[in-house]
């Protein structure tokens, strides 16, 4: 690291680096940092207390690297430590400020309306993240910051933007949003948002009323499944937008999307433990994989479109109006370009459904409480129904029987 590396006294490199590898966001956690570089900065604030904006650099012995988001203050390598310096990244949203670094240009976007809450905000971190930082102000605004950044336009602020701009109904209103522009990257660095104070959890939701009230839960999770199927038919309306254009699906894609399952086959068939439970499935996957051939030989049909990517209850709020819809980041853990990539909408679909399926377990494990029988079976059918009435049909397989043989 160069001599100029100052960040704050009594703050070096070695501390950053052991620091980094402790925190719940850091993404290589089997993996050592082997250097560290503060690759851009700029001050946001000077006084009474100062604060970076810093993108950091962790390389790794094998020549790979990976870098994240941080904003410092004095003697801190997080100031989100203390939600309320990130009224400044509000500030600067909401003043649509540019500001020159060394390598590049930090710029901060606002849509219509102000963003800024007032000085002496109540402002609160949003529960436990894996790998960003959320924090809500005056519970009317939330404001995600990503921590490992990726080139490129992050799917959550691509999403957002889209459905934002066609009033979509059921989700979190984008408010702005802040990036880096350098000569050698291109990245969103976090997004603001309406923050909805009488929600509810829809996983949260789902496990207090399985047992308590079945019939008013399986109406809602019918409700939701015409809410996806609005959702997937508003992201395939626009074909002159390239990034989500419908699309026909590729032989070439069916054949990546077996392959892919084919090695998670491999992987799970080899690495299952010693346990007399598992002895009807064990050595089975050559069937499995006898299986996935058959389903593959008839082909996808429908369109690829974009698509949430990472649905699941826990993505879902519920509210007196209905269901809205949150986190459509993807899953974090995959490359950004496989996240943007165009699928089935059924892949959602199959993701929610496999949902209910923990949920109703859950209810069991967590809870000690059995849930009513065929309750699984019973919200897969209602999820499922309305979902398959309000969906735009040009979008799926045609027939029944295709449409379930991919699902």
């Amino acid at each position: 690291m160069s001599d100029s590396y100052q960040l704050a006294p009594g703050i070096d490199a070695d501390e950053l680096r052991d620091w980094i590898q402790q925190q719940r966001w850091y993404a290589s956690k089997s993996r050592s940092v082997a250097g560290i570089e503060v690759v851009e900065r700029v001050a946001l604030r000077e006084r009474p207390e100062p604060l970076l904006l810093a993108l950091v650099q962790t390389r790794f012995a094998t020549g790979t690297h990976e870098l994240y988001q941080l904003l410092l203050g004095r003697q801190t390598f997080d100031a989100l430590e203390d939600p309320r310096h990130a009224l400044e990244l509000l500030r600067r949203l909401d003043l649509c400020d540019e500001i020159d670094a060394a390598e590049g240009r930090f710029t901060f976007h606002r849509l219509d309306g102000t963003v800024t809450p007032p000085e002496d905000a109540d402002a609160r971190p949003m529960g436990v993240e894996q790998s960003n930082s959320s924090i809500v102000f005056d519970e009317r605004l939330a404001l995600k910051v990503f921590r490992k950044l990726e080139p490129g336009v992050n799917p959550e602020l691509e999403m957002l933007r889209f459905l934002t701009a066609r009033q979509f109904p059921n989700i979190a209103p984008l408010r702005g949003w802040y990036d880096y522009d350098g000569q050698a990257l291109a990245t969103t660095l976090g997004v603001a948002q309406q923050f909805l104070p009488d929600a509810i959890g829809g996983w949260e939701l789902a496990l207090e009323q399985t047992v308590s009230h079945p019939d008013s839960l399986l109406d809602r999770l019918g409700s939701l499944g015409a809410v996806t199927a609005q959702l997937h038919t508003v992201l395939a309306s626009d074909a002159s937008d390239p990034a989500f254009a419908p699309e026909e699906p590729s032989q070439e894609a069916l054949s990546l999307l077996t392959a892919t399952i084919d090695e998670d086959i491999e992987r799970i068939f080899v690495r299952l433990p010693d346990d007399p439970r598992l002895e009807p499935i064990i050595g089975r996957g050559q069937d499995v994989r006898e299986r996935l051939a058959a389903r593959a030989q008839a082909g996808v049909g429908g369109r690829v479109i974009r698509t949430h990517g990472d649905y699941h209850l826990g993505q879902t709020l519920y509210m007196p109006r209905g269901w809205v819809i949150i986190d459509f980041e993807g899953e974090p853990a995959r490359p950004l370009p496989e996240r943007r990539q165009k699928r089935s909408p059924l892949r959602d679909v199959a993701s929610m459904l496999r949902s209910l399926a923990y949920v109703t377990s859950a209810v069991e494990i967590q809870l000690g409480l059995e849930a009513p029988p065929d309750f699984e079976q019973r919200a897969r059918e209602r999820f499922l129904q309305y979902y398959l009435d309000e969906i735009d049909v040009t979008l799926l397989p045609g027939g029944e029987a295709q449409v379930a043989n991919l699902l």
